[in-house]
């Protein structure tokens, strides 16, 4: 029988990774180099852009917001990992647990968006070069970006304020962020939980795979295109794809495994695994990816 205390916890303990200290630091100067090289990488995307005249391009508009994203993904986490790591009592507040898990789930479902956005911008400028100055003119860029924002914080943020947390003690989170799910094993009404997963597990659903959807049917469009055009322009065409299907590749994989991962057995292990990727590895990946397969 689970046995849980029905006193109302106003703070939680992350239980990270391990209680070793030898392996604490190696991990704390592992993520700490991953952390350097993803400001530094983003951060130099975002100047570039800016500074070179050349590059200011809708594609590379989306691409600075992409940086932007990926930035504030590692930001809301990272630091307070590294903090936890060299700190023997991992505690945060509730509130500041919630905003935590509320700003992840913004950004996710941001860059989410952002990937069919920049998928339609290569599309139109390989499909329809004829129309693409006129149908990705700036005004049109800023409004989408306006959009990608505000549909993204109606879709993922405001049901959560429909969702109440009432969480009870034992307060420790076995993870090293306020991961939703993780957070929620805690509620004092295991029957409302349940309802609560479902209901995430559905807005999950509707936010990977429609904007996934709409990806594949874009580059579906971009592969007829391409071949029909010559050989010499086809490898060009390709080019400046690969970079948005690597990173879009990484972002639905890891939404997917984690996703269908949540009925298995050790899912508690495959969550925290999984948010290591996506909030830790992938934003520093991303401008990686751009760098080396871009020659601008």
């Amino acid at each position: 029988m689970n046995m849980r205390n029905n006193t109302t916890v106003t703070e939680l303990i992350l239980l990270g990774f391990s209680n070793d200290l030898k392996v604490n630091i190696c991990l704390f100067l592992l993520f700490s180099l991953i952390y350097f090289i993803t400001v530094f990488g983003n951060v130099l995307i975002m100047c570039m852009v800016f500074i070179n005249p050349h590059l200011r391009t809708p594609m590379y508009f989306f691409l600075v917001n992409l940086s932007f994203i990926d930035l504030c993904n590692s930001s809301s986490a990272v630091p307070k990992l590294l903090i936890d790591l060299l700190s023997t009592y991992r505690n945060i507040s509730l509130s500041a647990c919630l905003i935590q898990f509320k700003f992840l789930v913004l950004i996710g479902t941001t860059e989410c968006n952002l990937l069919v956005i920049m998928a339609y911008d290569r599309y139109v400028a390989i499909c329809r070069p004829l129309h693409y100055p006129v149908v990705m003119r700036w005004s049109v860029c800023y409004r989408l970006m306006v959009f990608v924002w505000l549909f993204s914080f109606t879709i993922a943020v405001m049901p959560s304020f429909a969702l109440p947390l009432v969480l009870c003690y034992p307060n420790q989170v076995n993870h090293f962020m306020c991961e939703i799910l993780a957070v929620l094993r805690l509620s004092c009404d295991n029957d409302d939980a349940r309802i609560k997963e479902i209901v995430i597990f559905s807005l999950s659903l509707i936010t990977i795979f429609p904007p996934l959807v709409f990806i594949v049917t874009s580059y579906v469009c971009i592969i007829c295109s391409v071949l029909k055009i010559q050989t010499a322009r086809r490898t060009k065409a390709f080019s400046t794809c690969t970079s948005h299907i690597m990173v879009v590749v990484m972002y639905f994989g890891t939404g997917i495994v984690t996703y269908f991962g949540q009925s298995a057995k050790d899912s508690v292990n495959q969550e925290k695994y999984a948010s290591i990727f996506y909030v830790v590895i992938a934003p520093m990946l991303n401008p990686l990816i751009y760098s080396l397969n871009n020659t601008e």
